[in-house]
């Protein structure tokens, strides 16, 4: 028989809505496990079924910092800053044409939804860092140049993140405000029989293969070349035309090509308006120069930083446009 006493303080229990929890059941002070994998949107986290390191994980870069991030902790702690230095926010608000003031009221706040960035964001924008990995990219944005990007991709796949998606990076002029962008980590494309700096990073190995290493060795944070065996997914330069101008560059490696396109998959699936395609003339071809400036207002997708900018060549002439796309596209449909 049940004692009254035990009746009378499972009432009390149930009356406070303090119900016995089951097991599986998160409590106060759990941790809230992470695959390893999610980007941020408004604070929401999406898969993407590759590596991506948040700008609040160890070993991420954090763009909403306003210190250099690479410069001596004295440099950082000092009130007094190199006239040089970039100081303040590398970011700022997508006050995109067509919010209403309600909406920029509520969203200048930090007050995003998911809605109302989806009816923003309509571009990807694909960059090559010239810098050659990740750390050399961030630290030339953040403590150079006072510039930002959401996305870096490594030359061992790694995505890292550095702001949440509702931000406005800078990274491509007039495209800042619907764009989200992404820097993969390449030393770049040159004019053709120019002196570059191709010939350091890209060598011949034992084997006869090319291999990508980073010289004088990888600093903190950088993939260990000498252990780690990459190599460009072309085996030898590759020359093709940008803005009018013939280039050579190396290919991005195949864990980047990998990498990209499940970003490329996540991202036009969280955002709609960016198709998953790439600029077009009239045969289907890819454009390989600046987007006329009314076409580039009109335009939603992947494009590349030369669609945007005439002095820009990034992503080069190595790109291949049709991998990322074609392999998005299936992970998309699958």
């Amino acid at each position: 028989m049940t004692d009254r006493r035990t009746l009378l303080g499972l009432s009390f229990v149930l009356a406070l809505g303090l119900a016995p929890s089951r097991a599986d059941e998160p409590k106060p002070g759990d941790p809230h496990p992470r695959k390893g994998d999610e980007i941020v949107v408004c604070g929401q986290a999406f898969h993407t079924t590759t590596k991506v390191v948040l700008w609040t994980d160890p070993g991420g870069y954090d763009a909403y910092r306003v210190e250099p991030r690479f410069a001596p902790l004295d440099r950082e702690r000092s009130k007094k800053k190199a006239e040089s230095e970039p100081s303040g926010a590398r970011y700022n608000l997508r006050r995109a044409p067509s919010l209403t003031p309600e909406q920029i009221e509520k969203v200048r706040g930090g007050g995003w939804d998911l809605p109302t960035l989806q009816g923003v964001v309509d571009q990807f924008v694909i960059h090559f860092d010239a810098r050659g990995t990740s750390r050399g990219c961030f630290e030339i944005l953040q403590d150079k140049r006072g510039l930002s990007v959401h996305f870096m991709l490594d030359i061992d796949g790694t995505i890292y993140q550095t702001l949440d998606l509702k931000e406005r990076a800078w990274h491509a002029t007039s495209s800042n405000t619907r764009s989200v962008g992404i820097e993969i980590a390449n030393i770049g494309a040159y004019p053709v029989n120019s002196a570059n700096p191709l010939d350091r990073w890209y060598q011949k190995d034992a084997e006869g293969k090319t291999r990508l290493t980073i010289p004088g060795g990888p600093k903190p944070g950088e993939p260990d070349t000498s252990k780690l065996t990459l190599r460009p997914s072309r085996p030898n330069e590759v020359t093709g035309k940008i803005q009018g101008q013939e280039l050579a560059q190396y290919d991005f490696t195949p864990q980047q090509y990998e990498a990209l396109s499940k970003l490329v998959a996540t991202l036009c699936t969280v955002f709609p308006k960016i198709r998953c395609d790439y600029p077009k003339d009239s045969h289907g071809h890819l454009i390989t120069e600046k987007l006329p400036d009314d076409r580039l207002e009109r335009y939603q997708g992947l494009l590349g930083h030369y669609h945007i900018q005439t002095n820009k060549v990034d992503p080069g002439p190595a790109f291949q446009w049709d991998r990322v796309i074609g392999e998005a596209n299936k992970l998309m449909t699958r």
